[in-house]
């Protein structure tokens, strides 16, 4: 599990305000699980989808998503990830890939985040941010994802990396504003994902 525990310069979960935010959704809390909901509901809730809420500036690193309280579903998923680290509660980033608008091609990637559990295992949880026709739950085991997989090309990527993809990264770190972001979201062909899964 060490690999889901690390700190490394997107997941930077050893940055002292990832830290204190850690520490106080924590506080009186003993038990892991709702240790998880408490990161998950603040991040869910309280971290404002760029796209939804047309907010800059575009976050990649967990600590510059907390600071700026925005961020993409990949951006929110890397605070998610620093935040249960932080409280030693492995985690790590899963993908799906969907269609970007009215049920057909173009796909992009879509971010979230898998939780360690005692007695129930990798979990898998969203926080992209509810609106209206999306709710995503923290209710484990049973998962509640915001998007289902409904047609040809989506793809729901069950393996679980440390650390994000490169295609991720290189798209947030490379765009100039939440809109440049929104019109070039990363995707990666299926087949080359499963060839990605196979090797690991």
């Amino acid at each position: 599990m060490d690999k889901y525990l690390g700190s490394s310069e997107i997941i930077d979960w050893e940055n002292p305000d990832v830290m204190k935010k850690a520490g106080e959704l924590s506080h009186r809390i003993d038990n892991p699980v709702d240790i998880a909901k408490a990161c998950f509901e603040y991040v869910r809730d309280e971290i404002h989808h760029s796209d939804d809420h047309q907010l800059g500036p575009v976050t990649c690193k967990a600590s510059d998503v907390l600071r700026y309280r925005t961020g993409f579903c990949y951006a929110k998923s890397h605070l998610l990830a620093a935040l249960l680290r932080a409280n030693e509660i492995p985690a790590g980033l899963c993908y799906q890939r969907l269609t970007i608008e009215n049920g057909k091609p173009p796909f992009c990637l879509h971010g979230l985040n898998a939780v360690h559990l005692p007695d129930i295992g990798w979990y898998r949880i969203d926080v992209r941010g509810n609106t209206e026709g999306i709710a995503a739950e923290f209710t484990p085991p049973v998962e509640k994802l915001a998007f289902p997989i409904n047609i040809e090309g989506e793809a729901d990527f069950r393996e679980i990396w440390p650390e994000p993809l490169a295609e991720v990264i290189r798209v947030l770190e490379s765009s100039s504003n939440w809109q440049d972001l929104s019109k070039n979201l990363p995707d990666i062909e299926i087949r080359r994902e499963l060839r990605a899964v196979s090797k690991s």
